[in-house]
C-alpha cells in the first residue's frame, strides 16, 4: 500500500521513511519503529493505519539498517542520537504529514514508545501521542512537560519497561495534571507485535480498539 519517500529534516537534510496514505487532509500519524529498524512489521503498521484512514510515515531512523538479533539491535539503539531522531527525523516526519494532511499524532512501540514521549515534549507539531510500552530518561524527556492528550499501553509483565517504571511515569503525569490515560495489560512486552513470541491477540486487539477511539476523538 506504501513506498519508500524522502523527507526533509528541519536542518536541510533528508530522511527516508516508509508513506502509506489515506487522502489529501485526512489526519496524520508519525509511527516510529521499534529497535529492530523499519522492517516489514512497522511498514504493516503504517499500512493498518493508512486503511483506517490516517495518512502514516514511519521514518527509518537507523538509515537502512535492520536485525533480528537482539544484541544487534541493542547495538543499534544504543547508538541512536536520540536528541537528533527526535527534533529532526521525527519532526520533520510530522512536518511533511502537515503539509498535505490535517492534524498529526505520534506513536510508537518499545524504543519507539519512548521516543513517542521524547515527541510529545518536544515536538510542537504534534497534536496527540500514543506510546506502547517504552518511556525515556527524564532528563531527556520530562513527562510534566508533556502538554498534549496523550495515551500509554503498557505490560503488566515487562522487566524492561518495568510496571514500577509506568508507576512513577504516571504519576508524574499526574502531578502536572496532564491529559492523559494509561492501560496496561496482562501480557509480556511486545504484546502488540504479531512477530514477537510475546504477542497477544487479545491485549493487541485491545490496545488497537483504544488508539483507534483516542486518535478519532483527538485528530
Amino acid at each position: 500500500m506504501g513506498a519508500m519517500i524522502e523527507f526533509a529534516r528541519p536542518d536541510g537534510g533528508k530522511t527516508k521513511g516508509y508513506l502509506a496514505t489515506a487522502g489529501e487532509g485526512r489526519p496524520g500519524i508519525v509511527v516510529i519503529q521499534e529497535w529492530w529498524g523499519l522492517n516489514d512489521q512497522i511498514c504493516g503498521v503504517a499500512d493498518r493505519f493508512a486503511r483506517a484512514g490516517y495518512n502514516a510515515l514511519a521514518p527509518d531512523l537507523y538509515k537502512g539498517r535492520l536485525t533480528a538479533v537482539p544484541d544487534e539491535a541493542n547495538h543499534l539503539m544504543s547508538n541512536l542520537n536520540f536528541p537528533d531522531a527526535t527534533h529532526q527525523d521525527l519532526r520533520g516526519a510530522a512536518q511533511h504529514l502537515k503539509a498535505t494532511s490535517g492534524k498529526v499524532s505520534v506513536m510508537g512501540f518499545c524504543m519507539g514508545g519512548a521516543l513517542t514521549i521524547a515527541a510529545a515534549v518536544h515536538i510542537p507539531d504534534i497534536s496527540a501521542a500514543v506510546c506502547f510500552y517504552g518511556i525515556p530518561p527524564k532528563e531527556f524527556a520530562d513527562p510534566a512537560k508533556i502538554k498534549i492528550p496523550f495515551q500509554g499501553h503498557f505490560a503488566n509483565q515487562d522487566d524492561w519497561c518495568t510496571p514500577a517504571a509506568v508507576d512513577q511515569f504516571e504519576t508524574a503525569l499526574q502531578q502536572a495534571r496532564a491529559s492523559y490515560e494509561i492501560y496496561r495489560y496482562d501480557a509480556a512486552h511486545a504484546f502488540f507485535n504479531e512477530r514477537s513470541a510475546a504477542y497477544d491477540l487479545a491485549s493487541a486487539n485491545q490496545a488497537w480498539e483504544r488508539m483507534a477511539g483516542f486518535l478519532e476523538k483527538r485528530l
